[in-house]
């Protein structure tokens, strides 16, 4: 995929009405009071926005919010998100009440150069995911000029997300063309060492992701549940942990591809078990492929944290995309805790794939000393795998 596409810099906006596809999918209190409980999408949106109005575009922004499949959910109105921007860009933001409806084609054909419309969750729309194109023409049909930045939605083929851009010329904002930068970067062509750390659950969400990174990485660092899949594989006793069967063919293909590529695949050496899954329950430490019955894999153990940590330490690039343990149970969150502490005191290009990697490294308070943490977890994942994403795809390249 060519990472080098035009941006809204590339472009002349002053005095078009431009499409704005944002990620506005914010999480909302559960109470149906309407409060944003954390706004970080839509502050990420402002660059982008700010950038527009100051260039003097009239800007129709439109996001989707939740998955209200195709029917109108007031609990899943953008409405709030129309409050919230407008509080931080210190002006009103005008909202539609529909998508493509008489109420928001009205709106979009009065809007005015430095005013900002705000379009009902486009998911509303049955269309929207199926990619419709009369839904994307009449998306297209209110603007001039269509910039995504969305990145978090950049992986659908959605009628917001790449079907406009068959009817409009289409650049990315400033989030994507940070996104496509720093990880296409690393990606084609990256400082190094690059070291690759996956995490997470399960081999059969990231099997793309470790096939792919085989291809570029030198150090491939492996932890979380899956990692008791490869244990398993090679003929270790993993007790009661995650484990897909299915899939131990493919991590004994991956242990053998690395051997073959001359890149280094670490893999535990001890893990922190626990006598249940839950925060209360005993712990203690054994070797891999040594856990006994009626316990589970929960963590990595400190000779595993002592490897995979001097493993970073002379990196050029570090790209860590999943925890390496259950890290919401502080009992078997040091893993997490003391990769993402490493991370942090190291010189390397350091960069956060979105989820639960992001999650930790936030709630770790080491957010700040990570060059970049995606804002799509789901996008950042299929990038790594050397997928095309259809939200990039669609843009003009420079």
């Amino acid at each position: 995929m060519n990472y080098n596409k035009k941006t809204v810099k590339d472009v002349d906006v002053a005095g078009k009405k431009v499409l704005l596809r944002c990620d506005f999918n914010v999480p909302m209190a559960k109470d149906g009071s309407g409060v944003i409980t954390d706004d970080k999408r839509i502050r990420a949106a402002l660059p982008t926005l700010q950038y527009l109005l100051d260039q003097g575009a009239a800007v129709i922004a439109c996001s989707h919010m939740g998955k209200p499949k195709g029917e109108v959910n007031p609990e899943l109105s953008l409405k709030p998100v129309a409050v919230r921007l407008s509080e931080l860009l210190g002006r009103e933001v005008i909202m539609a009440n529909d998508v493509v409806g008489e109420d928001a084609m009205a709106k979009a054909a009065a809007l005015q150069p430095g005013q900002v419309l705000l379009l009902e969750n486009t998911r509303f729309e049955k269309g929207e995911t199926k990619n419709d194109p009369e839904l994307a023409k009449a998306l297209a049909s209110m603007a001039e000029l269509y910039v995504s930045d969305a990145f978090g939605a950049v992986h659908r083929a959605h009628a917001s997300t790449a079907g406009v851009a068959e009817y409009l010329p289409a650049v990315s904002g400033f989030l994507i063309q940070k996104e496509l930068e720093v990880i296409g970067g690393a990606l084609a062509n990256p400082k190094r060492p690059l070291v690759a750390i996956l995490g997470g659950s399960k081999v059969s969400s990231k099997i793309g992701v470790i096939n792919n990174l085989l291809e570029i990485a030198d150090t491939v660092i492996i932890g979380g549940g899956m990692a008791y899949t490869f244990s398993a594989a090679q003929g270790g006793k993993i007790g009661d942990s995650l484990c897909e069967a299915d899939w131990q063919d493919y991590a004994n293909e991956m242990v053998a591809k690395a051997a073959q590529k001359g890149v280094k695949l670490l893999l535990p050496v001890d893990t922190v078990c626990g006598d249940k899954f839950a925060a209360d329950a005993k712990t203690m430490t054994v070797n891999s492929g040594e856990i006994p019955d009626g316990w589970e894999g929960m963590d990595i153990g400190p000779k595993t944290v002592e490897l995979y940590c001097s493993a970073v330490k002379d990196a050029g690039t570090v790209i860590w995309n999943g925890p390496m343990g259950v890290f919401e149970f502080p009992a078997f969150a040091k893993g997490t805790e003391a990769v993402a502490q490493a991370l942090s005191n190291t010189d390397a290009i350091t960069i956060i794939g979105g989820g639960d990697s992001a999650a930790a490294v936030q709630q770790l308070g080491y957010a700040d000393k990570m060059t970049h943490i995606s804002t799509g977890g789901g996008a950042s994942l299929e990038f790594m795998e050397g997928k095309e994403l259809p939200g990039v795809a669609c843009l003009l390249d420079k």
